[in-house]
């Protein structure tokens, strides 16, 4: 099971010679409409970095290819993992082929919690954990636990 976060048609300016979206879009899909929506839920987005100055920044990421995706093809984003810390937050996303339904991507994300102003690592505000506490509790029997690479990294 998988929560969804959007879905994503895929333009001509995303595929490459091979006739499939070229590499360095997916990253694009998941940070741009995964990633976002996932850490405008927590207060976290570009409202949060503009107007109190303190965003998210990855300093670790994992990507699969798992099955290529052409032009005019959809894909829904899906969060299938997330944790956090007091200053990090993991989370894993999917990218489905929205029509045949196989596995087309997946990213795990690592990102540290910054005050914009200082460019130093900060802790999360208690708004943002609850935040995440009451979304990982409501949401954690759905997440997958597998092939996770940054669960060590956070210090619980």
């Amino acid at each position: 099971m998988s929560i969804f976060l959007t879905k994503q048609k895929i333009i001509k300016d995303w595929t490459d010679y091979n006739g499939h979206m070229n590499v360095a879009y997916y990253v694009l899909i998941f940070d741009q409409f995964g990633s976002e929506v996932l850490l405008t839920s927590f207060n976290m987005g570009e409202h949060s970095a503009k107007t109190t100055k303190k965003s998210t920044m990855v300093v670790e990421s994992h990507i699969t290819y798992d099955q290529e995706v052409k032009e005019n093809d959809e894909v829904d984003i899906n969060l299938i993992y997330c944790d956090h810390d007091k200053k990090r937050i993991q989370y894993k996303l999917e990218m489905i082929h929205s029509e045949k339904k196989y596995l087309a991507a997946t990213l795990e994300a690592l990102s540290l919690y910054v005050d914009l102003d200082e460019r130093k690592v900060v802790e999360f505000e208690k708004e943002k954990v609850d935040l995440m506490r009451e979304f990982i509790a409501k949401n954690n029997s759905t997440f997958k636990t597998d092939n996770l690479k940054f669960s060590s990294k956070l210090k619980k």
